[in-house]
């Protein structure tokens, strides 16, 4: 695959490196065989943690982006941040019987089971251009039903973002051609492929 000059400055852009230096990998958690890419000890490096939020707003700025919604539990520390910083309402996009209310729900299947996400009805005008962030994409069913969710509000996902990317599970190829932006991925025993792919 093909390299554009852009993207290499990107990749050599000392922030996504230090990035993926402080991603931990636990092992057998949460089920045995699951390499767990945690992402709590980025969240104990301010500087760190402000970089992943500056890249990804950097990248949507300008782009007419009205929604900003966040996959439970991990896009909640992501997606507000980067709503408010490009003017974007965030919408939270919760597991089940969470959010009070009428919901729209989308089940989906996990890389360890299978689950269910929901939100608000009318929290999504139709028409409204939509970012999804969540922390790590492995299988894609998470970003589909998110996506799914959104669609059928009307929404239009302009893109999905998410820190990591474990590509060995394939989820980038399930999300059907909608664009998915990274800032590290990695391979299921936590060795760093690349930092910032798209």
């Amino acid at each position: 695959m093909a390299v554009s000059e852009e993207k290499k400055k990107e990749m050599q852009d000392p922030r996504t490196q230090a990035i993926a230096s402080t991603i931990r990998v636990v092992p057998n958690f949460p089920k045995p065989g699951i390499m767990f890419q945690d992402i709590t000890t980025l969240l104990l490096n301010p500087p760190v943690f402000k970089d992943t939020i500056d890249l990804f707003v950097e990248r949507y700025t300008g782009k007419g982006i009205s929604v900003v919604a966040g996959v439970e539990a991990r896009g909640f520390i992501f997606g507000p941040p980067i709503a408010l910083a490009i003017g974007a309402k965030f919408i939270p996009l919760r597991k089940p019987n969470k959010l009070p209310g009428e919901v729209m729900s989308e089940e989906y299947e996990l890389e360890y089971g299978a689950d269910c996400l929901e939100m608000h009805v009318g929290a999504v005008q139709a028409g409204e251009r939509a970012l999804v962030v969540d922390d790590l994409v492995a299988t894609g069913g998470t970003l589909c039903a998110a996506i799914a969710l959104l669609e059928r509000a009307g929404a239009e996902v302009v893109e999905c973002a998410c820190v990591i990317e474990l590509p060995e599970l394939k989820g980038r190829e399930r999300l059907n051609g909608k664009p998915l932006y990274i800032l590290c991925m990695r391979l299921m025993d936590g060795t760093l492929l690349i930092a910032v792919w798209e």
